[in-house]
C-alpha cells in the first residue's frame, strides 16, 4: 500500500552530496531509503563504469588469493537432495479467486502443479503487509526479529513517519571548492530489515542464489550470486513514485497522493519547458537539477513530437511511450541519470502530458540497487530498460484520475514482461543454486480493479471494457501460462514452489481510528486545530493516549519511548492497551449495520524478539470490506470514523490477517498436516540444501517429499 508515501521526501542537503561520499568509497557498496529527514545516493554513469571497471579488474587480481583462503576457512556446499530451488512469488494471489479459477478451468497449469503436488493455503503474517510478509518469507521470522512491521514507523521524538526499511543519515560537511562541493563523511546507508535472509545462509556455503525483486532487498543483500532490489527502491526525485503533470490549465487543488503539476505554456505550437530532477548536492546552496524538455504540436494530424534528453518521440494523444532517458549534468563529468515514460494526455483548447515517476536508470543507477553493482547494468544491456523503482506501476496517477485505466494496465503489463524475460533467462543459466522472483502485477492489479469485480463497491462501474472488467481474471491467466514454462524447465532434481504472501478482498469502507481515538477520548487536538493537518500534526500529546500511524499499527503514547508520551509502562499500559482492545472488538460501523474491526490484537501475543521494542502496540484486524481511510494513512484526524472508499484504489489485505491466506503450490508433496506459513519457506529451503535452519528461526521445514 502506498498511500501518502509518495509526500516522504528527501532531506534537501542529502542528495547528490551522499553519491560524491558514495565516489569516494569507491566499490563500497551504497544505497539508502528515502524519508524525512533523509536524501539518497546520486553518482554519474561515468563513474559507476569506472569503479565498476576496477572492481572487476581487482577481483580477478585476488581471485587466487580468495580462492586459496575459501579452501582453508570454509567448507563446500553441504550434500542436497536437491538441484535447484525455484520460487515464484505472485505477490497478493488470492486462494478465493484462485479457486474460482481453476474450477472454471482457466488455470490448466496450476492445475498441473497442484495435481503433481500441493496446493494449500499459506499462513500470512500479523499484519498482512507486503514488507512485514516478504520479511519473513526471507528469513524465517516474525517481525519482531527481522524488524519490518509496516510500509512505515514513526519518529518517537517527533511522531512524524519514517519509512520502515531503509535510513540513510544527511551528509553536512563538505570541501568547499569554488562553487563544488565535496562530502568530508560518509553517508549512514542501511537496510533497517534485520535476520539474515536465506540466501544469504546458502551464500554461506557457497549456494548459488538469483534474486529478483523480491521486496526489502534495498540496499542490496550482499549474497553469493545476483540480487535486484525492489520495495524500497526510490525514484530520482527521493520518493516513492511521483508522477508530473504537465498542463495548460489553470492552478488546482495540489494532489492529495503522489503528483506535481509543472504550468506550461503553449507559444504558437511548442512548448518549451524542463524536467525538475533532485537538488545538486555538488554545488552551493543545492540548486535543482533540470534537463530541458520541448515539445511541438502538430494539432492537424494529432500528433505531438517530445524531445527530452536528445531522445525524439512523436505520440498521438492517449498513446504512451516506451522508457526515455533523462540525463540531469550535475558537474564536471557528473551526470544523474533516470528513465521515465510520457503521455499526451490532451492536446485541443488545453495541453496536458503525464510523464512517470522517474525512475534510476538501471544502466548507470544513481545509487547501488543490484548486487554486484553491475547487475543491475548487465540486464539492462542484455534485456533493455527497465523499472527500477520499488512500487513501479503508478496507481497514484490513476487515483488522482490523471491517467486511466488503459494506460495503468499497460504500464502494469510491461512492468510484468519485463520481470519474465529477467526471470526465464536466469532459470536458463542457473544450473544449481536458488532462483526467488517475485512479480508484483496480481497485487497492483487487484488494488486497481477490484471494483469491477465487486458489484457493491461505491467505484462500480458497469459501462467499462470488457478488458477492465476482465482485467483480474487475465493476469491470473498469464500468471499460468509462466507456471507452465516454468515448469517445462524443470528436472526431477528441482523444487518449484509458488506462493503469494497474502490474498486479497475488498476495500469499500475506510476507517479513521484517529477519529474514533478523539471520539473516545484517547486523542487530544492543540486549541485552535481541527485535526486537518497531516501527520498528526494538530495532535497535543501532553493529552493523547494512543494513535494510529501506518496501515496497521496502533501506539500507545507510552512515557519514555515517546518523546512526549504520558502513559506509564507497567500496569497502566498494559491495562488502557486491553481497554481499547475490548471496545476495538467487533466495532460497528452502523451507517452499514455492519463490523467493521473485528479484533486489535496485543503484539506482545503475537510474537516475541529482539525487535519487539519497536512493534506497534496493537495490530488492527479489519473486518472484510474494510481498511484504514485514507486520512488516517496521511496522519489526519477530523472527519468521520467511518466513510466510503471511492477511490479506483478498490481491493486491499490491510484487515485481519485470518481473512487473507496466500498461496503455495509445490511440485512435490508436501507431508505436514498442519497449518503451512509463510514463515516455514526460509527454513524449508535450507533443509533442500541440506542445511540445518538456525535456531533463532521461528518457521519449520516442510516435509517435502523426494
Amino acid at each position: 500500500m502506498r498511500s501518502g508515501m509518495a509526500r516522504l521526501v528527501p532531506h534537501p542537503r542529502a542528495t547528490l552530496a551522499v553519491a560524491a561520499a558514495a565516489i569516494a568509497l569507491a566499490a563500497t557498496p551504497a544505497a539508502a531509503y528515502i524519508g524525512p529527514g533523509a536524501g539518497f545516493a546520486v553518482m554519474s554513469s561515468f563513474l559507476v563504469i569506472l569503479v565498476t571497471l576496477l572492481v572487476v579488474v581487482a577481483s580477478v587480481l585476488a581471485w587466487p588469493f580468495r580462492a586459496l583462503w575459501r579452501l582453508v576457512t570454509r567448507s563446500g556446499p553441504p550434500p542436497a537432495s536437491i538441484r535447484r530451488f525455484v520460487v515464484i512469488g505472485f505477490d497478493g494471489q488470492d486462494p478465493g479467486l484462485t479457486d474460482q479459477y481453476l474450477r472454471e478451468g482457466l488455470l490448466p497449469n496450476f492445475a498441473k502443479l497442484a495435481a503433481q503436488g500441493t496446493y494449500r493455503r499459506l499462513q500470512t503474517t500479523y499484519p498482512a503487509l507486503s514488507p512485514v510478509a516478504w520479511s519473513s518469507f526471507s528469513t524465517g521470522t516474525h517481525p519482531a526479529r527481522h524488524n519490518i512491521f509496516d510500509f512505515l514507523d514513526r519518529d518517537r521524538r517527533t511522531y512524524l513517519p519514517m519509512l520502515s526499511g531503509t535510513r540513510i543519515g544527511a551528509v553536512e560537511k563538505f570541501l568547499r571548492l569554488g562553487r563544488y562541493l565535496i562530502p568530508r563523511q560518509r553517508p549512514e546507508l542501511t537496510n533497517l530489515r534485520r535476520s539474515k535472509p536465506f540466501w544469504t545462509i546458502l551464500g554461506e556455503r557457497r549456494i548459488w542464489s538469483t534474486i529478483l525483486r523480491v521486496p526489502m532487498t534495498f540496499p542490496p543483500d550482499k549474497v553469493y550470486g545476483a540480487e535486484l532490489s525492489a520495495m524500497c527502491v526510490p525514484d530520482l526525485l527521493g520518493t516513492q513514485g511521483t508522477f508530473l503533470l504537465f498542463t495548460t490549465r489553470p492552478p488546482a487543488a495540489a494532489f492529495k497522493e503522489g503528483g506535481q503539476r509543472v504550468a506550461i505554456t503553449v507559444t504558437g505550437d511548442r512548448i518549451d519547458t524542463v524536467v525538475t530532477g533532485p537538488e545538486n548536492g555538488f554545488v552551493v546552496d543545492h540548486p535543482p537539477l533540470t534537463c530541458p524538455l520541448a515539445v511541438t504540436l502538430d494539432r492537424t494530424a494529432m500528433r505531438a513530437t517530445v524531445v527530452v534528453g536528445g531522445e525524439r518521440v512523436t505520440l498521438a494523444p492517449g498513446e504512451l511511450s516506451g522508457w526515455l532517458a533523462l540525463p540531469f549534468p550535475a558537474a564536471p563529468g557528473v551526470t544523474v541519470r533516470g528513465i521515465a515514460r510520457m503521455q499526451v494526455l490532451e492536446m485541443g483548447e488545453h495541453v496536458s502530458i503525464y510523464m512517470s515517476p522517474i525512475n534510476l536508470d538501471p544502466e548507470s543507477p544513481a545509487m547501488p540497487i543490484s548486487h554486484p553493482g553491475y547487475f543491475s547494468n548487465y540486464l539492462a544491456k542484455r534485456h533493455g530498460p527497465f523499472a527500477t523503482l520499488g512500487l513501479a506501476e503508478d496507481t497514484w496517477a490513476l487515483n488522482e484520475g490523471v491517467t486511466d485505466d488503459a494506460t495503468f494496465l499497460r504500464q502494469a503489463h510491461d512492468i510484468d514482461d519485463e520481470r519474465r524475460t529477467m526471470c526465464l533467462s536466469a532459470l536458463e543459466k542457473l544450473r544449481s543454486g536458488a532462483l526467488v522472483c517475485v512479480f508484483d502485477a496480481t497485487d497492483r492489479i487487484q488494488h486497481m480493479f477490484w471494483r469491477y469485480i465487486d458489484p457493491t463497491h461505491p467505484a462500480h462501474r458497469k459501462d467499462v471494457p470488457v478488458e477492465h472488467r476482465d482485467a483480474i481474471k487475465a493476469l491470473y491467466k498469464k500468471n499460468d501460462a509462466l507456471v507452465g514454462e516454468v515448469m517445462q524447465s524443470l528436472s526431477p532434481n528441482d523444487v518449484l514452489m509458488v506462493i503469494s504472501d497474502h490474498g486479497f478482498s475488498a476495500f469499500r469502507r475506510g476507517v479513521n481510528l484517529n477519529a474514533w481515538l478523539l471520539h473516545e477520548g484517547y486523542l487530544a487536538l492543540k486549541d485552535g486545530t481541527t485535526g486537518s493537518a497531516e501527520w498528526l500534526r494538530d495532535v497535543d500529546w501532553t493529552k493523547t493516549r494512543a494513535y494510529c500511524l501506518g496501515l496497521s499499527g496502533m501506539y500507545l503514547n507510552l512515557r519514555g519511548r515517546e518523546q512526549q508520551g504520558i502513559v506509564a509502562p507497567g500496569d497502566e499500559a498494559r491495562g488502557l492497551k486491553a481497554e481499547i482492545a475490548r471496545k476495538l472488538k467487533g466495532l460497528q460501523d452502523d451507517a452499514k449495520r455492519e463490523v467493521g474491526v473485528r479484533e486489535a490484537f496485543d503484539t506482545t501475543a503475537l510474537y516475541d524478539g529482539p525487535y519487539s521494542e519497536n512493534a506497534p502496540d496493537l495490530v488492527i484486524g479489519y473486518n472484510a470490506g474494510y481498511r484504514t481511510s485514507w486520512d488516517c494513512a496521511t496522519g489526519m484526524v477530523s472527519g468521520p470514523v467511518f466513510e466510503d472508499n471511492t477511490k479506483a484504489w478498490s481491493g486491499d489485505h490491510c484487515i485481519d490477517p485470518r481473512l487473507v491466506p496466500g498461496v503455495v503450490f509445490c511440485n512435490r508433496k508436501i507431508g505436514d498436516s498442519r497449518d503451512l506459513s509463510i514463515v516455514d519457506i526460509a527454513p524449508t529451503a535450507l533443509r533442500l540444501f541440506g542445511l540445518q535452519p538456525p535456531a533463532h528461526m521461528d518457521g519449520r521445514p516442510w516435509a517435502v517429499a523426494s
